[in-house]
């Protein structure tokens, strides 16, 4: 393990984010959650507080990236290249949802804090970023409006699943996944409904080339 003397501050805050949320558990994201964290992973206090400089939320941020890194390790671009993309997105979610099981209360805790209105544009680009890893892992390269409105659903998806996560009591979590398949599920069938709506621009309907074909006819 490096010498947390040798790290960066953006390297400390990440290595020091999963023992922040095992802190929080019973601490909450403070200050005391902070200095448990940094004194058992080694980290001078003063260093440790200098890397959260805005405190809880940014504590919160840290976790989320660790996150984002604990499933990228689980669950490798490579590794899902055969797979449907429903398997693909739902496999991914799975991944974060095991990264953060048995610290349900530092989660609860986390997305309060993330609900306070100052937090809520904090929060809103820390849930887009997420949604863009996955998606970036799932193999997507849209760049059309397609990149937008996939990130925004999987956003809204995966903040619905975690609601559900964090109060389920239910044997291996089977609601949660019950409820995120259903979720998943749902997108999917919308997806191939607006693909049928929106067909290629050759069977669209198009005013312009509908009125041009009542002055010139088809001969």
């Amino acid at each position: 393990m490096a010498d947390p003397a040798d790290l960066t501050l953006d390297e400390l805050r990440l290595a020091l984010a999963p023992g922040i949320a095992d802190a929080a558990v019973f601490d909450g994201w403070s200050d005391t959650a902070l200095l448990s964290a940094a004194a058992e992973f080694g980290a001078d206090a003063d260093v440790a507080r200098l890397a959260f400089p805005g405190g809880p939320i940014d504590m919160i941020a840290a976790w989320i990236a660790s996150v984002d890194a604990a499933m990228a390790e689980r669950e490798p671009a490579e590794g899902l290249r055969t797979l449907p993309i429903r398997e693909r997105i739902r496999r991914l979610v799975q991944a974060r949802l095991d990264a953060v099981a048995g610290r349900e209360e530092a989660l609860r805790r986390a997305l309060a804090i993330m609900a306070v209105p100052q937090n809520l544009a904090r929060a809103a680009r820390l849930g887009w970023a997420s949604a863009d890893v996955m998606w970036r892992l799932a193999g997507d390269t849209a760049t059309d409006y397609n990149h937008y409105t996939k990130r925004a659903i999987l956003a809204g998806i995966y903040a619905a699943t975690l609601a559900v996560f964090v109060g389920d009591e239910s044997e291996g979590k089977a609601d949660t996944r019950a409820f995120l398949g259903r979720r998943i599920d749902g997108v999917m069938k919308f997806e191939k409904a607006k693909a049928r709506l929106l067909k290629s621009d050759d069977q669209r309907f198009s005013p312009a080339r509908f009125l041009g074909r009542l002055r010139y006819p088809a001969r």
